[in-house]
């Protein structure tokens, strides 16, 4: 068994009906429900909302809806991995491989989730497998403002390194996770064992949280649109 799990509670206050606000001509969840059912890798594509409204458009996108998430995870505070859980548990799945696809990854690409697979499934002792992407500048090199006001250095060691001679560090896209059934269920903490990394480009990856992101994404995501079609003609 291969489920997409596709969180999209209804009551997001940064942006509000972000999960159904429309990104480039379709609501945002549209994007992933339409990467998922592209990647043809699923034998199910599920979203887990609370809301009437999302259902009715999560549904004409050609995902499922069969139940709808109970008022204690779709709080504020509701973590991704108990709202999986209860996912699976609703289904009544026990084996089998589940992706869990964020209602606003515009830019993940169907081969993005065919690979995630594949790099989970290439790891037997792997619980699960991440979206990542380089930072775009060491983090050693971090600065933060001391009680002084003054900057200093996270790790002061390395103010005189040279870029190139510090480790590459990573962050998670915040566009997909994939998970063994079991660990979903069981609530494993998804870096805690180790996860496999599935490296996508700094370009097609964007978090969402503002107006300001909202647009930037727009702006990115066109462009890559224009690109590829281009690259096809």
């Amino acid at each position: 068994m291969s489920l997409c799990v596709i969180p999209a509670r209804g009551g997001s206050k940064r942006i509000p009906r972000k999960n159904v606000r429309e990104f480039s001509g379709r609501p945002m969840i549209s994007w992933s429900i339409r990467a998922a059912l592209d990647s043809s890798i699923f034998d199910r594509v599920v979203v887990s909302t609370d809301d009437e409204h999302i259902r009715e458009i999560a549904i004409s996108a050609g995902a499922e809806v069969p139940f709808m998430r109970p008022a204690e995870y779709s709080t504020d505070f509701a973590g991704t991995i108990p709202v999986v859980a209860h996912a699976i548990q609703s289904l009544g799945l026990d084996t089998g491989l589940v992706c869990c696809l964020y209602a606003t990854a515009p830019f993940v690409e169907s081969r993005d989730l065919v690979t995630g697979r594949e790099a989970l499934e290439s790891v037997a002792s792997a619980d699960y497998a991440v979206a990542v992407t380089t930072y775009e500048f060491p983090i050693q090199r971090a600065l933060r403002s001391s009680a002084d006001g003054r900057l200093r250095l996270f790790t002061p060691e390395y103010e005189t390194s040279r870029s190139q001679d510090l480790e590459e560090s990573w962050h998670d896209a915040g566009q997909f996770y994939w998970g063994r059934a079991s660990a979903w269920r069981e609530q494993v903490p998804i870096f805690a064992s180790g996860a496999v990394p599935v490296v996508l480009p700094r370009y097609r990856v964007q978090d969402i949280d503002t107006l300001e992101d909202w647009e930037r994404a727009e702006w990115m995501f066109s462009a890559l649109r224009r690109k590829k079609n281009e690259d096809v003609g």
